[in-house]
């Protein structure tokens, strides 16, 4: 079983952030300046020995894939922003593919969606900052020629001599069937045997059925948290806790709840289950934030245990955790003062049970 984490590259300044927020603005940002909004509540998050890195810094990326690799972890599959030519946080995985002393494989999610203030907790209307352009031939082969270097990297995620490429919003793309096949004619001329591309699978934004789109992967917890929401499940009440937890009406979920919906969720071959570290969004969204409850390193072994065997019956080698470093989401597997290594041992002693 080939584990896959979601990988955040916001953790060192860009142009476009700091003329939004500020100098000096990164994920630690916000995930330092996050108060506690109820009794109990685990924030702010802080990470093993005041660890707040630069991803820019050599040596950090190292260590990230050190030990991810030492726990188990396949690979790491990093965000992607492209707006019609222009790139934003695309130095670490340009780092990463300069350093070939790095033996870790990895992959790439197209986050294509506008670049917008609310993304990190701006409030009211969505302000853009950097909408987000398809085009048409000439772009999809400047965008491909940007792919490429990526994938003739011998570490890149393949499937049977296919680069693997997530993209989040598949459906936004007005003519995304026209671009998939250029894509794969790109690809073969490389000498692939095409692309594998890998739709992420987001409440009520289920993939269109393509001959291009080889598989689906669930975007967890947001698919089935959005499900229990809009269902009418089991939130917590109002002024279940105390009086902030009134003041400020915080949505919560149970991490159980979420995981059992997650677990009975039928899949068939290459559609793959994600299973999530924990979710708590309060550093970037405040009182508005979606807050599970209940996570625990025991508790995320065994979903991650009953999802490996699921993922098994069903035929597929690959599973995704979200995610590595989603510090702004409460979500991430490395060390942090709570639980210490406490995740990622979770994920090597499930893994040695399933040899």
């Amino acid at each position: 079983m080939k584990l896959i984490t979601f990988y955040l590259p916001q953790f060192h300044e860009i142009p476009e952030n700091n003329d939004a927020w500020g100098k000096g603005f990164t994920e630690w940002t916000n995930v330092k300046k996050a108060r506690p909004l109820f009794v109990g509540h685990n924030q702010p998050r802080k990470p093993l020995y005041d660890n707040y890195y630069n991803l820019l810094v050599g040596g950090v990326m190292e260590w990230q894939m050190a030990l991810a690799k030492k726990y188990g972890i396949y690979g790491f599959c990093f965000y992607h922003y492209w707006f019609h030519g222009r790139l934003v946080l695309e130095k670490p995985i340009e780092m990463l593919r300069r350093n070939q002393n790095i033996d870790f494989h990895y992959c790439i999610a197209w986050a294509n969606e506008p670049w917008t203030r609310t993304w990190h907790g701006g409030k009211g209307n969505k302000e853009i900052i950097i909408p987000q352009t398809y085009g048409r031939e000439e772009e999809w082969e400047l965008h491909y020629k940007y792919f490429r270097q990526f994938f003739l990297d011998k570490r890149y995620i393949k499937e049977k001599n296919c680069p693997v490429l997530l993209i989040y919003r598949l459906r936004n793309i007005p003519r995304f069937n026209d671009m998939l096949r250029y894509w794969n004619k790109c690809a073969k001329k490389d000498g692939f045997s095409g692309m594998f591309i890998v739709s992420m699978d987001i409440w009520r934004d289920q993939t269109t059925k393509s001959c291009w789109v080889d598989g689906k992967v669930d975007f967890e917890p947001g698919k089935t948290r959005a499900e229990i929401i809009h269902g009418g499940s089991t939130l917590a009440p109002r002024g279940k806790g105390s009086l902030l937890w009134n003041r400020f009406a915080i949505r919560s979920i149970r991490y159980k709840e979420i995981n059992e919906k997650m677990l009975k969720a039928p899949h068939k071959k290459n559609q793959f289950r994600t299973v999530f570290v924990d979710f708590d969004d309060s550093p970037r969204r405040g009182e508005r934030a979606v807050i599970t409850r209940g996570s625990t390193p025991q508790r995320f072994g065994r979903y991650l245990n009953e999802a490996i065997l699921r993922s098994k019956a069903e035929g597929n080698d690959y599973l995704f955790i979200n995610a590595w470093n989603e510090w702004g989401e409460g979500n991430y597997l490395e060390p942090d003062t709570r639980h210490g290594y406490g995740y990622l041992r979770q994920i090597r002693k499930v893994l040695n049970h399933n040899k």
